[in-house]
């Protein structure tokens, strides 16, 4: 078998708008997790428990810091890599979409597998006009999810993905 090099970036991109939804849910995230490190660093510096070490009970306000700067870099970049690699692409027989932050997911769904398409809006997403697409096929691996699409683009897609599928699966019949 010859390779025919790298795989290519599939043709489109999400949504711009898909940075300020990652940026919000990366937001989000962060004031959760700094704010439960100042809950846990108050309890554990007034508590007196003996199995906390001493430097740490009287130090206990590094922890918030600690966590607000080993995070602040992904609050900072996920939105941009995230929107870099978000991609995909419909052709006549395969959806193909690639997505990821700290891994990278490529996946190929065959439009004649195809049994559900699916369109879905968090509140985050319907604040910016943005949606969700879910491919499913019989087989979970086979199944794909596109985050960050504009609304009109992901109702447009999941039409004719559904038109598409049924023209397959006639033909095959």
């Amino acid at each position: 078998m010859t390779s025919k090099g790298p795989l290519r970036d599939p043709a489109h991109r999400v949504s711009p708008k898909a940075r300020r939804l990652w940026l919000l849910q990366a937001a989000i995230a962060f004031v959760f997790f700094v704010g439960g490190s100042v809950v846990v660093s108050r309890w554990v510096g007034g508590s007196g428990w003996s199995w906390v070490p001493p430097w740490f009970a009287a130090h206990s306000w590094l922890l918030p810091l600690v966590v607000g700067v080993v995070l602040t870099p992904f609050l900072a970049a996920e939105p941009f890599i995230r929107y870099a690699v978000h991609r995909w692409e419909l052709s006549d027989d395969v959806v193909y979409a690639r997505s990821g932050f700290l891994t990278r997911e490529w996946v190929f769904v065959p439009v004649s597998r195809i049994q559900t398409v699916d369109k879905g809006q968090g509140w985050m997403e319907r604040l910016l006009g943005l949606a969700t697409l879910e491919i499913r096929t019989a087989s979970h691996a086979g199944s794909s999810t596109i985050k960050g699409l504009d609304f009109e683009v992901a109702a447009g897609l999941a039409e004719r993905l559904a038109h598409r599928a049924e023209q397959l699966r006639d033909d095959a019949t």
